[in-house]
């Protein structure tokens, strides 16, 4: 016999936070209306590790809600970070993104910064990893303000994808 199910609150599948932009920008507009302090992140993820991990956790600690921008494939390899990246699609690393407990939303973005994402969305707070400054986001000038946080030494996909091909 299957034991009974205790009642209370079902795990929602990690799917349904990765929305439209259209329909984060409602919700956005909600939260607003509702007083909740709105985290802005934004990145490629493409192996998922604890760096990445770390980062959002303290993107998260910032406010109340955490939405994520995840880079399209296209945009992902604009950036050029290493010849065939990203490893994973889109909609994979997407998936990852949401499934951790920190993140509240996850959205996609085509282009090489998240400016236009940011300009519709307002968030509260943006934040980025230590590898960067403000000066160096243009799309800051949407933000309430900008939080960097350290990064966690020894951690990045390219490190590890060296790793992985013997190449340390």
């Amino acid at each position: 016999a299957v034991p009974e199910r205790a009642p209370g609150p079902r795990l929602m599948p990690s799917t349904t936070k990765i929305l439209p932009l259209k329909k984060l920008a409602t919700l956005r507009e909600l939260w607003r209306w509702e007083g909740r302090a709105v985290v802005f992140t934004n990145g490629v993820f493409d192996i998922l590790h604890a760096g990445h991990v770390k980062v959002l956790e303290k993107a998260k600690s910032q406010g109340d809600l955490l939405i994520v921008g995840v880079n399209s494939d296209r945009s992902a390899r604009a950036l050029e970070k290493a010849p065939g990246r990203p490893v994973n699609k889109w909609r994979d690393r997407a998936e990852l993104i949401a499934a951790l407990g920190c993140v509240d939303a996850v959205v996609k973005f085509d282009e090489a910064t998240p400016e236009r994402l940011m300009a519709r969305l307002k968030p509260d707070i943006q934040v980025k990893g230590g590898d960067y400054k403000p000066s160096d986001l243009p799309e800051a000038k949407h933000a309430g303000r900008v939080v960097i946080v350290a990064l966690k030494k020894g951690y990045s996909t390219t490190g590890l994808i060296k790793r992985l091909q013997g190449k340390r």
